[in-house]
């Protein structure tokens, strides 16, 4: 299909990350969906695994390092049909944290350890977050 001037869907990660039985939420400072509380995470770069491009984009955003558990689904961020920001498929995974702690960097201007049953209450949140959660939770054993 030649003429077509979209780019095709970007490859992304994010971690739903626990410590203490809370679950960090971080609010993007920037769009794509700014002001919106999500997990943590970004593009996979060429060439880079998927938990490599994890932990990078965890510790480039928020300073942690984090111990990955598992895939927990996927999401899947749809350009509005008049244009806009792009396709994004996302990957989420469950993980631990392990060190260090919150310093956002300039994508994020807000982050929150909250209980993982009151996580999206009140808060601007990517759609289906809530359903995401509760996988991780689940994944957890929590």
């Amino acid at each position: 299909m030649t003429g077509l001037s979209h780019t095709g869907p970007q490859l992304a990660v994010s971690a739903g990350i626990f410590r203490d039985g809370k679950i960090l939420l971080v609010r993007r400072a920037r769009e794509p969906a700014k002001g919106v509380y999500t997990f943590p995470g970004g593009r996979v770069e060429f060439g880079e695994s998927l938990h490599e491009a994890l932990a990078r984009e965890v510790r480039e955003e928020t300073g942690l390092r984090i111990e990955i558990v598992a895939l927990i689904g996927y999401r899947e961020a749809l350009p509005p049909r008049t244009g806009g920001h792009g396709h994004f498929v996302v990957l989420p995974f469950a993980a631990r944290w392990v060190a260090n702690e919150i310093a956002l960097n300039d994508e994020l201007d807000d982050a929150k350890w909250l209980s993982p049953r009151e996580a999206v209450h009140g808060l601007r949140v990517t759609q289906g977050l809530d359903e995401t959660i509760r996988s991780a939770c689940a994944i957890m054993g929590l």
